[in-house]
């Protein structure tokens, strides 16, 4: 009984300083759970958060959003566009209206990594400004086929509220002007992070 006891003891205190130390929400406030983002306990160990917003890139006009950087003197024959890039602070809103309220920023850059199709790369932090997620970030890197509905680019990593990110964002263009080529993007992103 005595053997017993001396095993039980420690091994209860092991699991009473786990459970402490594993809690999701210790030294932080609970989640709030507005229109635009809701984060769960997702298990034991990380929490998973859905996040709404709307991405606006105006490479014309007065408010820039997006600037090139760079682009080949020759791309060769049949190549529209094929090496450009741009560096790009971006708003995320709350809706489609650029007026909307304003949830916090893209900044990074994108380029035209295809030569056959209408293939971007994209290397984004987006910045949150918004609730418990102010100052939390998700870095998004990845493919983005501008011609498809929809587009899946991967979530690589996140600081703050967001420490140890990893997920996937779907894309969806919700409006385009094909002369300016400004355009309103609606982003779902679906993070796990600790």
């Amino acid at each position: 009984m005595t053997k017993l006891r001396l095993f039980l003891i420690p091994f209860f205190q092991f699991l009473i300083l786990t459970t402490i130390t594993t809690n999701p929400y210790r030294g932080r406030a609970e989640p709030d759970h507005s229109k635009w983002a809701k984060t769960i306990t997702h298990n034991h160990y990380e929490q998973k958060t859905t996040l709404q917003f709307y991405f606006h890139d105006n490479i014309t006009g007065d408010s820039l959003t997006a600037v090139k950087i760079a682009q080949p003197e020759n791309a060769g024959p049949g190549v529209s566009g094929f090496g450009k890039l741009f560096m790009a602070d971006e708003p995320l809103t709350m809706n489609s209206s650029p007026e909307s309220k304003l949830l916090g920023r893209a900044q990074g850059m994108w380029g035209r990594a295809s030569r056959e199709d209408s293939g971007l790369f994209m290397a984004f932090t987006y910045v949150f400004y918004e609730g418990i997620y102010n100052g939390s970030s998700v870095s998004i890197l990845g493919r983005n086929l501008v011609t498809e509905p929809v587009r899946e680019m991967p979530v690589v990593g996140g600081t703050g509220l967001f420490r140890m990110a990893r997920g996937f964002a779907l894309a969806r263009t919700y409006f385009i002007n094909t002369t300016s080529s400004n355009a309103i993007v609606g982003y779902n992103v679906t993070i796990f992070h600790s």
